[in-house]
């Protein structure tokens, strides 16, 4: 059985205008609601074994924010390979470097963390930014992952849902 987390990015900054998209940082609400995740996970005893994250700037900063939170101690994955990527991109991304993790985390973007969920889940749920998904998946290896394994949606996390 191995656990997959899947946390959309946290609020982003649109505020200068001269910025490309893989560069814009995380906006107020994305720097408190970033750690407001990475606190959920480490009290639901869920820090992650690895984290695998875009490198949208937006995206690493929440990676970031969040391990700093949950106590998560090892380095973060980061791979251009998630950036505005699909669920295949992440399946692969997960069979390349999950390895002998059981619990793993993907940041990246929407649509494609919204079709992963659904992909993996068999139902579609609203992942707005910094909503974290929780998958369990009957498989003993990341190396097994493919489009047709279907797991079991344990729980959505919706900041906007949460209690501060």
């Amino acid at each position: 059985m191995k656990t997959l987390l899947i946390l959309r990015h946290a609020k982003s900054s649109w505020s200068n205008a001269t910025l490309g998209d893989h560069d814009r940082p995380l906006n107020e609400r994305g720097k408190a609601d970033a750690p407001r995740m990475g606190k959920l996970l480490k009290q639901e005893g869920l820090t992650p074994d690895l984290i695998i994250s875009s490198s949208a700037e937006r995206a690493l900063a929440t990676a970031e924010a969040v391990a700093l939170a949950s106590d998560y101690d090892a380095e973060i994955q980061v791979t251009r390979q998630l950036y505005l990527a699909d669920p295949e991109d992440y399946l692969e991304a997960l069979r390349e470097r999950g390895g002998s993790h059981n619990r793993v985390m993907v940041v990246g973007h929407n649509p494609g963390i919204e079709e992963l969920v659904a992909q993996l889940a068999q139902q579609f749920e609203t992942m707005s930014t910094a909503t974290l998904a929780q998958i369990d998946l009957s498989i003993s290896n990341w190396r097994e992952l493919d489009d047709e394994i279907v797991g079991t949606l344990v729980n959505v996390w919706r900041p906007k849902e949460m209690n501060s």
